[in-house]
């Protein structure tokens, strides 16, 4: 793939998530938690984070594996896919298994077990619906791709926005309604998705491949091994805090946090969006041994600019935002999204060097880093939780992230072979430079409402990005 074309998928990709996404998470899943209050969405957002401990047991590394595998072996795809669905659908009654297992010796009994099985089960479709677009991906259809990675989120905001403001019922909003809405949208988008791999692939029927199960789980178990890990450090805080704090203490930590970490989550996932494209990208050009500094420095300086200017916004504006996402808690809100948010930026950086470790197959060092990780995640929160309850696990996230971002990033530049210097540093220190101070001051000198403020700033930090050469028109319309 040309870089431009590059860009383009990725312009393509983001802009449609960026319509749709953000409504879900700050519209939808806001509206929701208004609704049904901190204590009940808390339990919700505890169990679901749960489920996410076992993401490994469930996808076993498939999808990374399989999307790498086919970039790069495309006539694979006829071969693979009916043995693939069966095994997903194995794997599927196997974390079932291990989930309720675990979740009864944890002490969870009850509602919390009827709610955990339609959360489980969501679990399940999403990681399908992700193993089917792998294959999509993988085929270089980013377009058709970018499509489907909306369609599941459109169907859940026209269920969910029924149920919460089209008065089709009388009954109080129910936590599970939006569990049960996320099902239906899931089904749904698979059936398109699979419609669409149909017309490339053949599936008479479901394949039994004892010997092919054991060969694709052997060589995806690395990439199994990290998501796990991964899942570990970045959802144990909620778990923890809802688990270590007395009931209703728990459950209302929980919710604040949620509060919190929403706004991250969704951001993140405009960074997890570079890496839906360069892994299949990094993967092929690497085989073929392409040059990938230039694509490297051109995602490095989009994610900067990204990352830093909404981690310096969303700081400076912590507390207006917040108010108008949310009607209860939003002092305590406030204070941990100010300490959260700073993840953005290691978070944004290992979805570029971590998806380049992973093209280039070098798990073991990757799983090394996310083992480190989970250590400094769990030790941080046994420490600051009874103390700081929230903030502590605001305080965990940051630290993980950061120290996982920096082990990645040394060992993409020293295992694949990226020179230091090809990234644009100064240019960078000079963005910061300028739009830090220049964030601050701002709630002073725009008198005007708080959306306003917030799309000043940020048109404010694009122009500075051009200005400072951190990124250049002229540099992606030459881009061959």
């Amino acid at each position: 793939m040309k870089q431009k074309d590059f860009v383009f998928n990725l312009c393509l990709l983001v802009f449609l998530n960026l319509l749709v996404k953000p409504f879900w998470t700050l519209g939808v899943e806001v509206g929701v938690q208004n609704a049904v209050g901190a204590e009940s969405y808390g339990l919700y957002f505890s169990l679901f984070n749960f489920t996410m401990l076992f993401y490994m047991v469930l996808d076993m590394g498939t999808a990374n594996y399989n999307n790498r595998n086919i970039a790069r072996n495309t006539h694979l795809l006829d071969k693979h896919l009916s043995n693939y669905i069966t095994l997903k659908l194995l794997l599927g009654v196997a974390y079932f298994i291990v989930v309720y297992l675990v979740a009864l010796v944890v002490g969870y009994r009850g509602y919390q077990l009827r709610l955990l099985f339609w959360i489980g089960l969501n679990q399940f479709l999403s990681v399908f619906l992700l193993y089917v677009r792998s294959n999509i991906s993988a085929l270089q259809m980013f377009k058709t791709d970018s499509v489907i990675s909306v369609t599941d989120k459109l169907l859940m905001i026209l269920f969910c926005g029924l149920l919460l403001w089209g008065r089709v019922t009388d009954e109080p909003f129910r936590v599970e309604w939006f569990v049960w809405s996320q099902t239906a949208a899931y089904a749904i988008t698979i059936a398109i998705a699979m419609a669409v791999v149909l017309r490339k692939a053949k599936l008479k029927r479901l394949g039994w491949n004892r010997a092919f199960f054991v060969a694709i789980l052997k060589r995806s178990f690395p990439y199994a091994l990290i998501t796990l890990l991964m899942a570990c450090y970045y959802r144990m805080d909620s778990v923890m805090l809802e688990r270590m704090l007395p009931t209703e203490v728990g459950a209302a930590q929980s919710g604040i946090y949620a509060s919190a970490f929403r706004l991250l989550d969704v951001l993140a996932m405009i960074a997890y969006l570079f890496s839906v494209i360069l892994l299949p990208l990094f993967a092929k050009m690497l085989k073929q041994r392409e040059d990938v500094v230039p694509i490297v420095r051109t995602s490095f300086s989009l994610l900067f600019l990204f990352s830093v200017s909404a981690v310096s916004i969303l700081f400076v504006y912590a507390k207006p935002v917040m108010q108008l996402l949310y009607t209860k808690h939003v002092v305590e809100s406030t204070a941990v999204f100010r300490l959260i948010i700073f993840g953005l930026i290691p978070i944004s950086m290992n979805y570029l060097f971590g998806t380049l470790l992973t093209a280039n197959g070098s798990m073991r060092q990757l799983n090394v880093i996310a083992a480190i990780g989970i250590v400094i995640n769990v030790t941080v929160n046994l420490l600051l939780i009874p103390r700081m309850q929230a903030c502590g696990s605001a305080v965990a996230s940051f630290c993980t992230q950061f120290v996982v971002s920096v082990l990645q990033f040394v060992f993409a530049l020293r295992i694949v072979g990226i020179p230091l210097r090809s990234l644009p540093w100064l240019r960078c220190a000079l963005f910061v430079a300028v739009l830090v101070p220049s964030v601050c001051l701002s709630p002073n000198i725009l008198q005007v409402h708080v959306l306003w403020q917030l799309l000043i700033s940020a048109f404010f930090a694009v122009a500075l990005a051009f200005a400072t050469g951190l990124v250049s028109v002229n540099g992606i319309r030459s881009l061959k």
